[in-house]
Order: C-alpha cells, then structure tokens, then sequence
C-alpha cells in the first residue's frame, strides 16, 4: 500500500470496455514526486490524500481479478499531514 494525494482527474474517452465508466485519477507520491494513473474505486476529489495498491490487489479492488487496472485506490485519509519535501 502507498499514500499517495490526488492531482487531477484524467479525462480519457478512447478505453478498452474493460473500464468500463470508473474514474481514472493523476496521483503523486509526494510532493514533486512521481506520477501515476489510478482507478478510482471509492470517490475521491483532487487534494485528497488516499490509499493505493497495486498488482493483483488492484486489479481485485477494482472489480475483478481480470480488471486492467495496476494501481487502484482503496481509501481516502480522513486527516494527514503530508511531507512538504
């Protein structure tokens, strides 16, 4: 699992039906960290600090087994205090 905090949602029209209607979310490790794409499984907003998992725990948390997701979000953090470096 990672903490990780939400940039901005990414708007993608063209996808496999596969992901179906899920909302796909730019998330960063830190703060000028790495960014990456995740499945947004529990509704989370841009600012929000989250859990997300990866492998076959994301494909899991994301519906299936068979889901091509290999990064989803599991959790928003109700209070953190993040690195400011």
């Amino acid at each position: 699992m990672r903490i990780m905090r939400v940039e901005k949602t990414l708007v993608s029209t063209n996808r496999i039906d596969a992901f179906g209607h899920r909302p796909l979310l730019v998330v960063q490790d830190k703060v000028g960290g790495a960014r990456s794409v995740a499945v947004d499984s529990v509704g989370c907003i841009p600012g929000d600090w989250v859990i997300c998992v990866g492998s076959s725990a994301a494909r899991e948390a994301a519906g299936s087994k068979e889901y091509p997701s290999d990064l989803t979000i599991v959790g928003i953090i109700d209070h953190w205090v993040g690195d400011s470096a």
